[in-house]
């Protein structure tokens, strides 16, 4: 009884195994044009269902109050989309010149200029029990941000290079 109780607890890690087990066995499931459509599913339907039911979990109230919130918005906005990337910058700076590959290093600046993925800012909030409504706000705002923000930090950052 007391692994069957142990299962249910960590039902998600177990979750992530098998998931992970899955694709090992039979990776032609997961690809582009397989039978579950990454393309479409993760895309739209997975971001869309992240947001939809962090929005059902939220209290009316609490969206409101954290949409006043301005400073804590500047912050995490000014974080995510100059600071972390001037860092990342500064970062490659030095590792270029050890032999890392160069495109490794212009793939980790893309990234580096990207908005946090939804789940990160979403999900993990959540399990840390911290301001949730905060970081919808922030995940969608940020990714919107994102659409203009990173072509132009990336091609700053191709200038200074």
């Amino acid at each position: 009884m007391r692994l069957l109780e142990r299962m249910r607890k960590e039902w998600f890690m177990i979750g992530i195994v098998l998931a992970i087990a899955g694709a090992k066995l039979e990776p032609s499931i997961g690809v582009n044009g397989g039978p579950l459509m990454p393309e479409i599913t993760v895309s739209y339907i997975a971001v869309a269902t992240i947001f939809f039911n962090s929005g059902l979990s939220l209290n009316p109230e609490e969206l409101t109050s954290a949409l006043v919130h301005i400073k804590l918005h500047l912050f995490i906005q000014i974080f995510t989309l100059a600071f972390f990337p001037a860092a990342i910058w500064l970062f490659l700076q030095l590792l270029s010149i050890t032999p890392i590959n160069e495109w490794l290093l212009k793939g980790l600046q893309t990234v580096g200029c990207m908005p946090p993925p939804v789940s990160s800012a979403v999900i993990l909030t959540k399990a840390v029990g911290g301001n949730e409504a905060a970081a919808i706000f922030n995940s969608a705002f940020g990714s919107f941000l994102g659409i203009v923000v990173t072509p132009l930090l990336l091609l700053l950052f191709i200038e200074l290079g």
